[in-house]
């Protein structure tokens, strides 16, 4: 399946797709490859394009446009950060597995992981106007959903009655790790510039 049509599945009819991907043939590498690397890129490049040519209204300044170096540098900061969080949840997700009574698969859990980010990368064409950034919040909520039906198909072959205790876990690591993610990249950028 390529991946326009993954993704068009995975948002429009995911519990039909849920049950494809579970079954599905693939390795960490692959699902990287050919599905996480390139819809992680999305957020990041809007932000750069934001960054760049719409620019931030400041108080007392007006309108200020990041210079290009500045916003490459924050752009590829933003890329692998939000690599590392899918394979983090995805290894959160892996090691809890035994704690709900869940089956150990790294790979499964990545399916996991990325395909219910799918939504929030998705939106991050929202980012091309930073005030914008707020609406692909609302995306991310779709995907907390995703992961639900996930976790439901049974992905980790969880029980029906440990799938909430797993959710809630799950929505706890993905809410810090955004928040990390998050602080990391700013407060990189403000300490190289001098901002703090």
């Amino acid at each position: 399946m390529d991946i326009a049509q993954r993704v068009q599945a995975i948002l429009l009819t995911p519990k039909a797709e849920w049950a494809k991907i579970k079954d599905e043939p693939t390795t960490v590498a692959g699902l990287f490859r050919s599905y996480v690397l390139i819809l992680a890129a999305i957020p990041a490049g809007f932000q750069f394009l934001g960054n760049i040519i719409v620019g931030r209204r400041l108080p007392l300044v007006g309108v200020y446009r990041w210079p290009i170096g500045r916003a490459i540098g924050y752009a590829v900061l933003s890329y692998v950060l939000a690599l590392l969080a899918v394979y983090v949840f995805a290894l959160i997700v892996n090691e809890l597995a035994p704690t709900f009574a869940s089956a150990k698969s790294m790979t499964r859990a990545l399916k996991l992981s990325a395909y219910s980010m799918t939504p929030g990368w998705l939106a991050g064409v929202l980012y091309i106007v930073p005030g914008l950034w707020a609406l692909s919040l609302l995306a991310s909520f779709y995907g907390l959903y995703l992961l639900y039906l996930g976790f439901d198909t049974p992905m980790m072959e969880t029980p029906k009655d440990k799938i909430p205790g797993y959710m809630v876990v799950s929505i706890i690591v993905v809410a810090v790790l955004y928040v990390v993610v998050s602080w990391i990249a700013r407060g990189a950028f403000a300490v190289r510039y001098g901002q703090l």
